[in-house]
C-alpha cells in the first residue's frame, strides 16, 4: 500500500471512530432532559444544578489526581473557562429552570437548535468554511426542529423558550472550545478541568439552593442527579470531546441533530409524555440531513 492510500485508511478509520464516540456521547446527552425532571421531583432548580456540578467536579478532580493529569498551559485557560461557562453553567442552570415549566419534549425540540448554532460558531471561531452543501442540509434540519417546536408550543414564546435560547447559544460556544481543545488534550481532560474551574461558582449555587429552597428527597430525585452528574455532566463529554477532535467540531455537532428526537422517545418510555405524531416525519428529515452533512466535504 502506497504511503498515500495508508494515510487515507488511517484517516477513514479514524473518521469513523470518530462518528461512533459523537453519536455515543449523543445517546448519553439524550437522556439529560428526563434524567433533569426526575431530579427535579427532589430538588428544585438552583440546589439540583449546584449539587450536580459539584458532584461531577469531584469525580473530575479525583480522576485528575488519579492518573496525574498536568495543568493545562496558560494559553489554554481561556478555552477551558469559555467550556465551563456555557457547559457547566449556563447550559445547565437555565434548562433546569425551563424544565420547571417547560415539558421535556418542548425543551428537547427547542435546543435541537444547539448543533446549527456549534456549527456556525464553530466556524467563526476557526476560520474554517463548510461546503454550502453541508450549511444547506444543517439549515434544513434545523428549520425541521423549529417547525415542529412551534407547531407543537402554538407558535408563543414563553420565559421557558428565552432560557433555552440562552442556554443553547452559551453552550455552542463551550462546545465549539471543548472541540478546538480536545485536538491539543484529551476530550475527559477539558471537561475535567472545566469542572474543576468552576467548583467556586457552582458550590455556591449548591449552599445557595440548600439555604432557600425546599427538599422533597425521593429515590427518582437522587436517580436523576447522579444520572446528570456522573453522565451528562462529566462521562458522556469522554465520547464527544474526543469524536468531535476526530471528524471537527461542525461535523460532529450536526450528529446531535438526532438528540431531541431520541429525548422524546425517552420522554413516552420513561416520562409517560405523549409523542407527537409528527414526531417520525420530523425524525426522517433530520437523519437525512446527518446523512447528508456527514457526506459533505468540510
Amino acid at each position: 500500500m502506497r504511503l498515500d492510500d495508508s494515510a487515507i485508511a488511517d484517516r477513514a478509520v479514524a473518521v469513523r471512530s470518530g462518528t461512533a464516540l459523537a453519536a455515543l456521547g449523543v445517546l448519553a446527552f439524550s437522556f439529560t432532559f428526563p434524567a433533569t425532571v426526575w431530579a427535579l421531583k427532589g430538588f428544585d432548580p438552583w440546589t439540583a444544578t449546584g449539587l450536580r456540578s459539584v458532584l461531577a467536579a469531584l469525580v473530575a478532580g479525583t480522576c485528575l489526581r488519579i492518573f496525574r493529569v498536568p495543568l493545562p498551559r496558560r494559553d489554554q485557560w481561556r478555552g477551558l473557562a469559555v467550556v465551563s461557562l456555557g457547559c457547566v453553567l449556563a447550559f445547565p442552570i437555565l434548562t433546569t429552570l425551563a424544565l420547571k415549566t417547560s415539558s421535556t419534549a418542548h425543551s428537547a425540540v427547542v435546543i435541537g437548535l444547539l448543533p446549527l448554532a456549534t456549527a456556525v460558531i464553530s466556524s467563526k471561531l476557526t476560520g474554517n468554511r463548510p461546503s454550502r452543501r453541508f450549511w444547506l442540509a444543517a439549515a434544513v434540519g434545523a428549520s425541521a426542529v423549529v417547525v415542529f417546536t412551534v407547531a407543537q408550543s402554538g407558535g408563543g414564546l414563553s420565559t421557558a423558550d428565552l432560557f433555552l435560547f440562552g442556554a443553547l447559544v452559551l453552550c455552542a460556544f463551550g462546545y465549539a472550545e471543548g472541540g478546538r481543545l480536545a485536538r491539543e488534550m484529551a476530550g475527559w481532560h477539558v471537561i475535567a478541568w472545566a469542572l474543576v474551574m468552576a467548583l467556586p461558582v457552582t458550590g455556591a449555587f449548591a449552599v445557595f439552593g440548600l439555604a432557600t429552597e425546599p427538599l422533597h428527597v425521593t429515590g427518582e430525585g437522587i436517580a436523576g442527579l447522579l444520572y446528570v452528574a456522573l453522565i451528562s455532566q462529566f462521562g458522556g463529554f469522554f465520547a464527544w470531546y474526543r469524536g468531535m477532535a476526530e471528524i471537527g467540531v461542525a461535523r460532529a455537532s450536526q450528529l446531535q441533530l438526532a438528540q431531541p428526537l431520541l429525548t422524546l422517545v425517552w420522554a413516552v418510555l420513561l416520562l409517560g409524555e405523549h409523542l407527537p405524531a409528527a414526531a417520525p416525519i420530523t425524525a426522517l428529515i433530520v437523519v437525512a440531513c446527518i446523512v447528508v452533512t456527514q457526506r459533505s466535504r468540510t
